[in-house]
């Protein structure tokens, strides 16, 4: 309930299944396309927020645990009830693992490689990175505060080198899901971030 109210809050059209025993608890109206979001509780460790994504089952033969899958759900959204705060993680990032953890906080020795930050994954800016990639006005977010959209590209992320560096992980996730990220460096264009194109098929 508090992950569908923070949904609706941010405007995003909330949908529920009719029926129960589904991969997924919920459903999020994105204007251009539906997803399917499973919901979980989080709890805080500290400095870290940490989210299960694994399920428990009860088969014939006992209890089984699985992950979830790209075919089962589109989202893992997360409530951590001691920070009243909602979290909404692509499947893409979660997929085949039984938790993951969201810092609150930066390490102690400023290691930012292969770590994940909780301000990146808030439901909010997650609903903000999709109301721009339909091309709607912004919802309430807490995306980069220095990262533009260029002038004569509107589908295209521009940010500088430090900023970049510094939120790799953010940025690497809006590229592989399809947003184009120019990076500049002294004012000038220096890299271009974007997802993987599919492969041709040289036998066609």
């Amino acid at each position: 309930m508090a992950i569908a109210a923070e949904a609706a809050r941010l405007g995003i059209r909330v949908l529920w299944p009719m029926t129960e025993g589904g991969r997924y608890d919920l459903a999020f109206d994105l204007g251009h396309r539906i997803a399917r979001v499973q919901c979980k509780w989080a709890s805080q460790q500290r400095e870290v927020v940490v989210v299960p994504t694994q399920t428990h089952r009860r088969i014939r033969e006992g209890f089984v645990r699985t992950t979830y899958s790209k075919e089962e759900t589109d989202y893992i959204a997360a409530y951590c009830p001691t920070l009243g705060s909602c979290y909404l993680l692509p499947i893409s990032l979660v997929e085949g693992r039984t938790a993951i953890s969201l810092r609150l906080a930066p390490t102690r020795n400023g290691q930012r490689a292969g770590l994940h930050f909780a301000h990146d994954h808030s439901l909010g800016a997650i609903a903000q990175w999709e109301e721009r990639r339909r091309g709607t006005p912004e919802v309430a977010g807490s995306s980069p505060a220095s990262s533009t959209r260029q002038a004569d590209d509107s589908a295209t992320t521009v940010v500088g080198a430090h900023e970049f560096r510094n939120r790799f992980g953010w940025y690497m996730e809006r590229a592989a899901a399809g947003e184009d990220i120019l990076v500049t460096r002294r004012g000038k264009h220096h890299l271009r971030l974007s997802a993987v194109a599919p492969a041709l098929d040289m036998a066609a």
